[in-house]
């Protein structure tokens, strides 16, 4: 299977720096008299990419804030078939959804992201005015007197600009001014994407390998970390019952993996947000051997219903793996374990990687790390083996020749 996605085209969901959820912001639309047609909680994202003065690319990423207001703009269609969410924050920008009602379900027809890019805070350097973008098609869909819920996110790609929704709560039409006791469940929530936890005896269940793909960041000079792998994620937790423990394995789905990151002179970094789960690499170079390595891995993940603690936050800084040298590229084929804590362990397989000096979008020279050069020996030594032992087979038949020649004379 062959795939690719990076920072330009997918949108950050955790911070560059770190981990940090998005804030999640209450939302409500009124009629004139005072009844309630939309009501949303949820996390918002941004990911823009927009053009700078020296004619170069830049990509911003930013949360909806916690000041964000419902604009004037919004209203309650009278005949309750057609209503409008307009969300506006910063300066001048504004993310509007357009609800309608059919056959007993109410879905978001249309979402549109309208941005500033005189903003200089969100967008440094900018060559100024503004943006739209606009997606005709969404998740979003629930039974009437029913409140849509869906912890997941929500990826929204459009031109120039990703969003990200997640933690949603939401109604459109509630009958009385309040969340429906009935709930609609994402796909995303209910579908299965870890393996489930092991029975009392304690064995860990079977995972298939994951998905090896090619994941990259960009950042103002090009392609900054440039990585292809397939990840495994291994938790161990403790349950709700005394003295049990549960295990989660995740293998990251590439096709609903967001990458995105940032990198400077002397570090780096890679965060991949599946699902409830957001991965960080923080990678940085020694400048007196000019080698890049992995120093830190975090991970922050929601766990199963039995869990004791509903979420996983672990990290490790002190870390020195993945490395070589600057302009070369690490890679593995074998499986490599990754110890986040004693109670997370980071599986990788099939990896190569190269962080900060990269030629447009190929990796360089290959530096292979110490267990496929062990397992490249082991048939290099059978190999000179059995070539010397053909040799002494050889020399031995050569000799016993010559000795039987040795016993009669020529006439």
């Amino acid at each position: 299977m062959a795939c690719r996605f990076g920072s330009r085209w997918l949108l950050l969901v955790a911070a560059v720096i770190g981990f940090l959820q998005t804030p999640s912001s209450t939302f409500e639309v009124k009629d004139a008299t005072g009844k309630v047609c939309i009501m949303a909680n949820m996390s918002i994202a941004f990911s823009v990419e927009y053009p700078q003065k020296n004619n170069s690319k830049m990509r911003t990423n930013f949360t909806l804030p916690q000041d964000a207001e419902v604009l004037k703009n919004s209203s309650c269609d009278k005949e309750n078939t057609s209503s409008l969410l307009e969300i506006g924050f910063g300066k001048g920008h504004s993310l509007s959804m357009n609800f309608t009602k059919v056959l007993g379900q109410y879905k978001v027809e249309a979402l549109v992201f309208r941005y500033n890019l005189l903003d200089a805070v969100l967008f440094p350097n900018s060559t100024g005015g503004t943006g739209i973008a606009t997606s005709l098609k969404t998740d979003i869909l629930a039974k009437v007197d029913t409140r849509y819920v869906c912890i997941s996110a929500d990826w929204i790609n459009m031109t120039n600009v990703n969003i990200t929704i997640s933690n949603v709560t939401l109604e459109a039409y509630p009958l009385n001014n309040t969340f429906s006791e009935n709930k609609t469940t994402c796909s995303r929530d209910v579908g299965p994407t870890s393996a489930p936890a092991p029975t009392s005896t304690g064995q860990t269940p079977k995972t298939p390998s994951p998905v090896v793909c090619r994941y990259n960041v960009t950042g103002r000079s090009g392609i900054c970390i440039l990585a292809s792998m397939g990840l495994q994620l291994n938790i161990t937790y403790d349950t709700q019952k005394v003295n049990e423990t549960g295990v989660k394995v995740l293998n990251f789905i590439p096709t609903k993996t967001a990458p995105s990151g940032s990198c400077d002179n002397s570090t780096a970094n890679l965060t991949l947000f599946f699902e409830n789960t957001t991965l960080s690499f923080y990678f940085a170079q020694n400048t007196t051997t000019a080698k890049f390595f992995l120093h830190g891995l975090s991970v922050n993940t929601t766990l199963p219903s039995d869990a004791k603690e509903p979420t996983f936050e672990k990290s490790n800084s002190s870390m020195s793996a993945l490395g070589a040298t600057v302009g070369n590229s690490y890679k593995c084929v074998v499986e490599e374990k990754l110890t986040v804590s004693t109670q997370a362990l980071l599986n990788i397989f099939d990896v190569q990687i190269q962080v900060f000096k990269i030629d447009g979008d190929k990796f360089g020279a290959v530096e292979e790390c110490q267990q496929d050069e062990n397992n490249m020996l082991i048939p290099i030594i059978v190999g000179a083996a059995l070539a010397g032992l053909v040799l002494i087979v050889l020399i031995a038949y050569l000799i016993g020749r010559k000795r039987s020649h040795a016993g009669y004379q020529t006439i």
